[in-house]
């Protein structure tokens, strides 16, 4: 009896401190409100910054456009942008032909822009969008090996997407992200990965963000660098 009760007491105590790490863990609430301030804290360190903003569209493959801007946070807070690449003058074509390239060609390029657009809406991640999936129960938390853990974020910016990020326990920095989105309709689903990177000043940004769609095989990369202070 005492051999049971001895080997009973040392299994409950090599358990214990398993059990108590495991209490302690963050809640899914914790997680979300460190994100947020390190997402907050990350974009007061960019302020003084100006960077390089290059947008690159290609369809099947060929390069489409290459857009390049200086950007920077003006006096009211919002990025400013001034262009460092100048686009190419179209060429048209006449007639009925000419009239259906053109249609086709200005499709396409809101397709584009709708697309460019889109890439802006998830990158970088709004806190009060990541608070108002989290007051909506929609935020799953997945532990990762390497200390990591993958919040993922439902319903984030339209019905039916999801923001998943991956977060660093020790910094709460986000590290990537992989975004399940449409374009205007979920028959034009679209994929987004996005990779991110620190500053000296430890502030955190989207380096490089990848957009694909399949249904219509066009693809957008969005390089973020260059950063300096102003």
């Amino acid at each position: 009896m005492k051999n049971y009760l001895a080997a009973t007491i040392g299994m409950s105590l090599l358990l214990l401190p398993g059990s108590v790490a495991l209490a302690q863990q963050p809640t899914v609430q914790e997680r979300v409100v460190a994100l947020k301030a390190s997402l907050a804290a990350s974009q007061a360190l960019l302020k003084p910054y100006e960077w390089v903003e290059t947008t690159v569209v290609s369809l099947k493959g060929d390069e489409k456009s290459r857009q390049m801007n200086r950007c920077y946070h003006g006096a009211d807070g919002k990025v400013q942008k001034v262009p460092l690449t100048t686009p190419p003058p179209a060429e048209k074509k006449r007639g009925l032909r000419g009239l259906i390239v053109e249609n086709k060609k200005e499709e396409l390029t809101d397709t584009m822009k709708g697309a460019v657009a889109l890439v802006k809406g998830y990158m970088p991640p709004q806190p009060t969008l990541i608070q108002k999936a989290k007051d909506a129960g929609k935020v799953t938390l997945q532990p990762l090996s390497g200390q990591r853990v993958r919040l993922t974020f439902t319903d984030y910016l339209k019905p039916g997407d999801s923001l998943a990020l991956e977060v660093d326990l020790a910094s709460n920095r986000p590290l990537g992200a992989k975004i399940s989105s449409y374009l205007d309709s979920k028959k034009e689903p679209v994929t987004l990965d996005v990779r991110f990177n620190v500053l000296d000043n430890n502030a955190t940004y989207a380096s490089d963000i990848t957009l694909n769609t399949p249904a219509k095989d066009l693809t957008v990369n969005v390089q973020y660098s260059g950063y300096r202070r102003m």
